[in-house]
């Protein structure tokens, strides 16, 4: 049977819909996965950490700067105090369980939060626009990521240099407990991080999702995670 994957959805949007760009589950049942998309409703985080196999902490708005200290800014969008605290809350309990965690994009931003690490409000004002991690005024981008040798990340990709989705305007600033960085992009950007003691837990601030249909190498990710999930699933 399929391992069971759980991907958060956006918060709730004017027309009271939960929604999530298909890629994500693309990606996950070409890997192997039943997708489950877990919308941010109060009181469910229990049944979650009950069922699921393994979870994608997915994209998609900023989160508070008020979780992790930092400062307002203009540029920060569509908050969700729902979906904040809901994923706030189950990648904590989530990390604890040992299953596989993959956070994507803002889903790395959510699990650098929950571990006590930092973000830069607007990447702009600290790296310049050397590197455009996104395409003006909210659209996709690409450009290059180097991964660190010697690194789980490396170790899936069978790669240390690549050309990646870019969709963000916020990144890591100060990495959160246990998190190794493991990737950055060239204005020194972090992309990637993992935690080595972890059975399989791996951020990237990129959207593999995104070419994964056409790009072997990001789908690479999707399938170790997904093996991942197969592999702990069996042993509990």
């Amino acid at each position: 049977m399929r391992p069971l994957i759980g991907i958060t959805t956006y918060g709730q949007d004017e027309q009271q819909r939960f929604g999530l760009p298909r890629e994500y589950v693309d990606a996950v049942w070409r890997a192997g996965g039943l997708p489950l998309l877990v919308p941010p409703l109060p009181g469910t985080v229990a049944d979650v950490l009950s069922r699921l196999d393994g979870l994608i902490l997915a994209g998609g708005g900023d989160i508070d700067p008020v979780h992790y200290g930092g400062q307002s800014h203009e540029t920060i969008y569509n908050l969700d105090r729902e979906r904040d605290q809901f994923e706030l809350e189950l990648a904590k309990l989530f990390l604890g369980t040992g299953r596989p965690l993959f956070g994507i994009c803002r889903g790395m931003q959510t699990l650098n939060v929950a571990l006590g690490g930092t973000l830069i409000e607007h990447l702009p004002d600290v790296v310049g626009e050397g590197v455009l991690h996104r395409l003006p005024p909210r659209a996709p981008g690409r450009h290059a990521v180097r991964v660190e040798s010697g690194s789980r990340l490396a170790a899936i990709l069978g790669e240390l240099e690549f050309v990646s989705a870019t969709w963000h305007h916020q990144a890591v600033r100060r990495p959160g407990e246990r998190l190794r960085i493991v990737a950055q992009a060239p204005d020194g950007t972090i992309e990637a991080a993992e935690m080595p003691e972890h059975p399989w837990l791996i951020a990237v601030q990129w959207h593999p999702e995104l070419t994964a249909a056409d790009d072997p190498l990001q789908q690479k990710l999707f399938d170790d995670f997904v093996r991942a999930a197969i592999t702990v699933r069996d042993q509990r």
